[in-house]
This record gives C-alpha cells, sequence and structure tokens, in this order.
C-alpha cells in the first residue's frame, strides 16, 4: 500500500505487566474475593496461593518462558488459575474448549507443539506426545515470583477459522494483552467490577474478562454452561450474583434483551456496563428497551480479531431511542494506529482496515505464507509504525470515528465467533459421495444469520444428509455446523464457473 494519508491513533500508551499488576492486586487486596464458580469462591491470596502450587507444578516439568502449555476442560476457576500459572512462568497458553470436538482439539495440540498438557477431570480422550498433568486442587498455597515481562513475549495461542479445513492458530504477545488490560481497567466505570466470564475458552473476549477483571480487582464470577443459552435463567442468575459487567455477542445480548423485556421490573439487576463485540452490533427494539430501563447501565461495542485482540471501542451516548441502529466501531485504544488502504483512491475514506501498534500480534504459527499476506510491512505512519496487519474488514473513516462497513474476504460472524465458510466446505467435499459443496450464510432477519449448506452427489452416489452433519459435529465447533444441508442436482455457477453463492444463499433462504 502507499504511505497512509488518512489515520486514526489512540494516543500513547505505556501499560504495566499485567503478571505486574496480579501481583499488585493481589498483594493489596488479599481478602477480596477474585474468583466464584458455583459455591466455591476464592480470595486474591486463595487464588495466588493457588497459582503459586500450579506455577511449581510447571517448573517441575521443565516449562520454562518461551514453551507453550495447553489447557484442557471446561470453564472453571482451575482453568482461569492454570492460565495465571502458564503466564507467569512465561510460557505460552493454549487454550483447549472441553466443547468443542476432539479431532479439532487433537489438531491444535499437535499444531501448536504444547509440551504439557494440563487438564480438569481425566483430560482429553485422543493420544498427545504433550505430558498430561492433571490441574490440581488448591492446596496450602506456594509463593512465586513471576517472569520478567517483555513486549514480544506471547501469552497465548488461540485458534482462529481457516479455509483448509483445520483452525489456524495466532500468537499473542505481552504488548497487546498488557495494553488491553490496563485500558479495560482503566475504561470501565469502577475497576473493581464483579464480571461474568461468559465467553469460551476460545474465543478471545474470555481473556479480556479475566484480565480485566483480576488486574483491577474485581470478582470473576463464572456461568454455568447450562446458563449460556438460556437468557431467561441467565437473567436471574446475573441478578442473584449481583453481576455489574458483562461481555455478550451481538446476538446473545438480543436473546437477553428478549428475556429482560417480559420481567416487570429490572430494579433487581446490578448491572453498570455491557460490552459487546465478535460482530456488528445491531440496535434492535429489545436492546434499546433494555437500556431505557437500566439508565444506570452503559453499553460499549468493542472491535478486534484473533489476530489483534482488542483495537477500538465506542461507548453508546444519550438516549437509547437515538442510538444508530449500526453503531460505529469508534476511536483505537491508546497505542494502536488505524490505518486504511482505499481501494478506489478517489475516496479516500473507506478501504481496508489494517492495525497498527500494541494490538498487533506476533502471525501465525506455521503458516509463512499466511503471514506474509496478512502481516505487511507499511511505508512509516505519523507514529512511527512499519508493519501492520491486514483485517479483510472494510470500513469507513468518519470525524476521528470507524465504522465497519462489510467484510472483503469470505469470513463471517456466526453468534459472535468468526467462521470461513470454506472451511466446511472444504470437509464437506471430504464425505464420500458429495461431488461439490458450498456453504453460505443466510441472513434470518435484524441481526439473526445462520450458516447453510448445499452439496451435489457423485454420479450414482445416494447422500445421507443426517450422516454428513455427524461427519462435521466431529471436527467443527457446534457454532461453525450449518443448521441444515439441503441436496441439490448442480449448484448455480457465475459466468467463470465459479459457485454463485450468492445464487445458493438465495436459494436456501427460499426452501427455508
Amino acid at each position: 500500500m502507499t504511505a497512509a494519508t488518512t489515520t486514526l491513533w489512540g494516543g500513547p500508551a505505556r501499560p504495566p505487566c499485567l503478571l505486574d499488576s496480579l501481583v499488585t492486586t493481589a498483594r493489596e487486596h488479599p481478602d477480596r474475593v477474585a474468583v466464584v464458580d458455583g459455591d466455591r469462591s476464592f480470595t486474591y491470596a486463595g487464588l495466588h496461593g493457588w497459582v503459586g502450587e500450579v506455577v511449581a507444578l510447571l517448573r517441575g516439568h521443565g516449562v520454562r518462558p518461551g514453551d507453550r502449555v495447553a489447557v484442557a476442560g471446561a470453564r472453571s476457576a482451575e482453568v482461569v488459575t492454570a492460565f495465571l500459572a502458564v503466564a507467569a512462568v512465561g510460557a505460552t497458553y493454549v487454550p483447549l474448549d472441553a466443547e468443542y470436538p476432539q479431532r479439532r482439539l487433537a489438531h491444535m495440540l499437535t499444531d501448536s507443539g504444547a509440551s504439557v498438557l494440563l487438564h480438569t477431570g481425566a483430560g482429553p480422550r485422543f493420544d498427545s506426545s504433550a505430558v498430561p498433568v492433571a490441574i490440581p486442587r488448591p492446596g496450602a498455597g506456594a509463593a512465586y515470583e513471576v517472569v520478567a515481562c517483555s513486549p514480544d513475549l506471547p501469552v497465548y495461542v488461540i485458534y482462529t477459522s481457516g479455509s483448509t479445513g483445520w483452525p489456524k492458530g495466532v500468537a499473542i504477545p505481552h504488548s497487546c494483552l498488557d495494553g488491553m488490560a490496563e485500558w479495560q481497567r482503566a475504561h470501565s466505570p469502577r475497576p473493581d467490577l464483579r464480571t461474568a466470564q461468559f465467553a469460551p475458552l476460545n474465543f478471545d473476549v474470555s481473556f479480556q474478562e479475566v484480565l480485566g477483571t483480576l488486574c483491577g480487582g474485581g470478582t470473576l464470577v463464572i456461568v454455568p454452561e447450562e446458563l449460556r443459552q438460556d437468557p431467561f435463567e441467565l437473567l436471574d442468575w446475573l441478578a442473584e450474583h449481583r453481576v455489574e459487567r458483562l461481555f455478550l455477542p451481538n446476538v446473545a445480548l438480543t436473546m437477553l434483551a428478549v428475556a429482560a423485556s417480559a420481567e416487570d421490573s429490572l430494579e433487581h439487576l446490578s448491572l453498570v456496563e455491557v460490552n459487546t463485540a465478535g460482530e456488528q452490533l445491531v440496535c434492535t427494539p429489545p436492546i434499546r428497551e433494555l437500556f431505557e430501563r437500566l439508565p444506570g447501565c452503559r453499553l460499549t461495542n468493542h472491535y478486534g480479531q484473533s489476530e489483534s485482540a482488542m483495537v477500538s471501542s465506542h461507548v453508546l451516548t444519550g438516549p437509547p431511542s437515538s442510538w444508530p441502529a449500526l453503531p460505529p466501531i469508534g476511536v483505537p485504544l491508546p497505542g494502536c494506529e488505524l490505518l486504511l488502504d482505499p481501494a478506489d483512491p478517489d475516496v479516500p475514506d473507506v478501504g481496508e482496515l489494517l492495525v497498527a501498534g500494541l494490538p498487533l500480534s506476533l502471525g501465525y504459527l506455521n503458516q509463512p505464507e499466511l503471514n506474509e499476506r496478512r502481516y505487511v510491512e507499511v511505508p512509516r505512519t505519523p507514529h512511527g509504525h512499519t508493519r501492520a496487519f491486514r483485517t479483510g474488514d472494510l470500513v469507513r473513516f468518519a470525524d476521528g470515528v470507524a465504522w465497519f462497513l462489510s467484510r472483503t474476504d469470505h469470513d463471517v460472524k456466526i453468534r459472535g465467533y468468526r467462521v470461513n465458510p470454506l472451511e466446511v466446505d472444504a470437509w464437506l467435499l471430504e464425505q464420500p459421495g458429495v461431488a461439490a459443496a458450498v456453504c453460505v450464510v443466510v441472513e434470518a432477519g435484524e441481526g439473526a444469520r445462520s450458516l447453510r449448506a448445499a452439496v451435489t452427489p457423485k454420479a450414482g452416489a445416494e447422500l445421507d444428509v443426517p450422516g454428513l452433519l455427524k461427519a462435521l459435529e466431529g471436527v467443527l465447533p457446534e457454532h461453525a455446523v450449518p443448521q441444515s444441508i439441503a441436496v441439490r442436482p448442480a449448484l448455480p455457477r457465475t459466468p467463470s464457473g465459479k459457485v454463485d453463492r450468492k445464487a445458493v444463499a438465495e436459494d436456501l433462504a427460499r426452501a427455508r
């Protein structure tokens, strides 16, 4: 790209190391509750001591700075403790969400090269060269020293959808997470809010929930898994646990707002901040009504990618009735510079968004060609950056604020998760009897969308649709499995011979 003529700058930033922030908080507030998980609660002193026990365990297994350690299990106090211990020794945390298919987890573990596998319960049901180690129950506690921080030391590797049929890992360094944790601490109404831990382990918002809370002296309350899909029960749970801060994708926020509309009063809720991320925020009538009834609670739209975590934010102000239907993604965080690569030189304020500065990740694991395409050298920016990440998002800059317009590639957001439909295509084409396959997004109304697929059989083959769906469930996370698969004698084509995805989507929408 040519030198950027229009950029947005979040201002200078010198965030403290998140490890130092965690230790300082534990020292200053030892008796404050740090984590609540069901009927268990842990003070900062208790959590700090438990982390020390896991640190000793890791160092006893030879884990050193720069090594990778996988952690398998469900969202829990154990997994939070394991993450903090892995970060404390300077190793890189690789989350393996128990809700994912075993084959997918096995690939992630192998691809990451993790040497140790911490786990809850009986552990994963697949073979691995990583040494399995059960996360210990909290004991008497142990003191420990955290590793010296450096900006490029990777804190975690998270896997995101790819086009090959397997996900790709992204390494996130301290420079990115330190800035995010400090910004969240300073940006929220209070640094010590009671925060729900709602996001799955393999969704990067989970790190914002954990670090944004524990670095500020707040209380992290683990949401029971069965409540994540039940907005009515979740609403009661939020009230019971006096939750003040919540992070939700747009579709989950809409569902919660619909559930709240059935309540005579919302005075039992303690919410002061709701943050939404993962997809375009749509201010539906239920969402507007929810915040009209919660005048002491603010709504903030967050934007970022797995490759750059937290990039920008926008706080909605004024009466909810005045909010735009599609709010902007806002202004960059401190230390972040946003660049535009215009497709049309005559329209310099619209183009693909590039991210530079603190949020930039280290790149994809084992993907040199992809790194070369997405992490690019750029002419020196107004704030001295020469490396940036191509987001694939088309945006517009106006009056110092960024607005999301669309994607420039095949990636889509389903319930807040990034999905590449080509990954679904690839797995469908692996199935016996499938000659052609395409996965598309079907819009089902304001703010609602779903994945659906169409396949054509090979000559003489009869396709078993339930069997195809079961095969996909064995390798894809639940949000990436199409809601339906339609069998067609042929797929519509463009004049160039490519599958006409728009025509397929229209056909499947009519067939619903």
